[in-house]
């Protein structure tokens, strides 16, 4: 229990003392008058929200992060166990790394190799078009495809990360469950039916709780370096985090108006993940978070 001290004290200050914070959702703030002594003006910042399509904004960031958690775990697991598979020690790093190196690539270079991939003029997709004969695509003036474009720069941007926290796991399993069902006449399919996914599945329900915990929370600078300010694509590629964006650069110091979409996204996860753990709890009370 002493060992527990510094780890209460660091949610103490990191997690637990910024949540006064959410008081800034219904002032105006200013720094002459502090936090507290602000003009307390209700549930006036939380207006812009109501203005904009708060459905259209909601589906799209409730969406995209269902299909980036499902995809990506399921990837993860995939890429994962086909690694753990490998005989050769150089080849399974080689393999680890090339996957892994994505995860370190900066959003601003993803936004230069998504525009040298998907130019009109320039870009190496149309480039192929054309010498294929077929006529070039305007990927950027044409919403239908970005939902699947965002999701594949996701996952191949992410897929590294996770696939290490996997691996790990069945690195973790005791060799004897596979003795046992070699024993028993199992192929390699069947070992990894009966003992591998068996195994990983208290870290994906922990995984998939931790992330849905978080599902109102955007990719803003996914989006932001790959849409950037082209409002054709808005309908299909906005979410809360990229709109409360544009409208706060337009004005400065509105703290309030801020904190009010912080504080929507935080209570609507906030029941989310409360409703998936009850749940999960119904299922097996193992694997809950609480």
């Amino acid at each position: 229990f002493v060992f527990l001290i510094p780890c209460f004290i660091f949610f103490l200050i990191n997690n637990y003392l910024p949540m006064i914070g959410a008081y800034f959702a219904f002032t105006q703030f200013n720094f002459r008058d502090g936090l507290f002594a602000s003009p307390f003006v209700g549930m006036a910042n939380f207006q812009f929200l109501l203005k904009a399509d708060l459905f259209k904004l909601t589906r799209n960031t409730l969406l995209y992060n269902l299909v980036f958690i499902v995809l990506g775990n399921v990837l993860q697991i995939f890429f994962a166990i086909l690694v753990s598979q490998v005989g050769a020690k150089s080849f399974k790093r080689t393999s680890q790394t090339l996957i892994l190196m994505p995860y370190f690539v900066s959003f601003v270079i993803l936004n230069v190799m998504v525009f040298n991939l998907l130019s009109y003029d320039t870009g190496i997709v149309n480039t192929l078009l054309t010498s294929m004969g077929k006529e070039r695509v305007n990927f950027f003036n044409t919403p239908s495809y970005w939902p699947a474009l965002i999701t594949v720069f996701f996952i191949w941007k992410n897929l590294g990360y996770g696939m290490v926290i996997y691996l790990a796991a069945i690195m973790g399993i005791n060799d004897e469950y596979y003795d046992a069902a070699k024993v028993d006449g199992a192929n390699i399919y069947q070992q990894i039916r009966y003992v591998t996914l068996p195994h990983l599945k208290p870290t994906f329900i922990i995984l998939l709780l931790y992330a849905v915990g978080g599902i109102m929370r955007g990719q803003l600078e996914l989006f932001y370096q790959m849409i950037g300010k082209n409002g054709l694509l808005y309908n299909v590629t906005d979410i809360i985090d990229t709109y409360v964006y544009r409208i706060l650069i337009t004005q400065p110091l509105s703290m309030g108006m801020g904190a009010a979409a912080g504080l929507y996204q935080s209570l609507f996860g906030f029941v989310i993940i409360m409703v998936t753990n009850f749940f999960v709890k119904r299922a097996n009370d193992e694997y809950a978070l609480f």
